[in-house]
């Protein structure tokens, strides 16, 4: 009885060691850095960099735009101020004379009658 009970045991440790074994080669191929998540966790952070210096890049580039569209408009103000004290100078000015509409507003080349024909 107590040769089978040791068997068993001796069977149990063996079975438990291959178990131990097997579970660290799957660990080991799971913190690889070439396939695993590793690699994925590695990955990703390389990504995480370059979309933080892209981000930067465009927060700097829209900086320089709004800039560009402030001074811009502001010269567009100044712009649209002068043309407005034009246009309020012109209401100044006297009403130039309105020509009479003439009676007949059709162009005629030749007078329609005996002279105009040949």
């Amino acid at each position: 009885m107590a040769m089978i009970a040791d068997i068993l045991l001796v069977a149990g440790a063996l079975g438990a060691g291959l178990y131990c074994h097997v579970l660290s080669r799957r660990l080991r191929r799971f913190t690889d850095l070439e396939k695993g998540v590793g690699g994925a966790v590695a990955v990703l952070s390389a990504q995480v960099d370059d979309l933080t210096k892209t981000l930067t890049r465009a927060q700097t580039t829209a900086k320089s735009s709004v800039d560009s569209l402030d001074d811009v408009s502001a010269r567009a103000e100044a712009a649209a101020r002068r043309l407005e004290l034009l246009v309020a100078s012109l209401h100044d000015l006297p009403d130039p004379a309105i020509p009479k509409p003439s009676e007949n507003p059709f162009f005629v080349r030749r007078p329609n009658g005996p002279e105009g024909h040949q």
